[in-house]
């Protein structure tokens, strides 16, 4: 759940602080399964998506220095998840299997037929 508002007229009236629930899934991708035949520690990756999303869960993001100047809109938003998912697989926080995922994709689901998807690839290191 975040509060926020665009510059633009593309936006028309999201312009306008307003608020916006978002369901969030991310999908993790490899092209073979690791050594314990899993693409990823599900629970590991729930606990690390769930850090991501506390960040900005609850707030205005029109007040979040780290957002300043940005129109944070739903692709933009998954984008953001994505990255930072990404850094989390660098760091080793989903675990050494998860250094074989090779692409994320993040899809932020506004209701039942307005969702928005960022798909990125990663450089498999193990």
């Amino acid at each position: 759940m975040i509060a926020h508002s665009f510059r633009g007229e593309v936006f028309g009236p999201a312009q306008r602080l307003h608020g916006a629930t978002f369901l969030v899934d991310a999908t993790f991708k490899r092209a073979e399964l690791d050594s314990d035949n899993i693409v990823v520690d599900i629970g590991l990756a729930t606990q690390e998506l769930n850090k991501v999303l506390a960040a900005f869960n609850y707030r205005n993001l029109d007040e979040e220095p780290q957002f300043a100047g940005i129109n944070t809109s739903t692709e933009w938003l998954a984008k953001h998840i994505a990255d930072q998912l990404a850094e989390k697989i660098s760091e080793g926080a989903l675990g050494e299997g998860a250094h074989g995922i090779d692409g994320i994709s993040v899809t932020l689901h506004e209701s039942h037929v307005a969702w928005a998807s960022y798909e990125r690839a990663l450089r498999p290191s193990g």
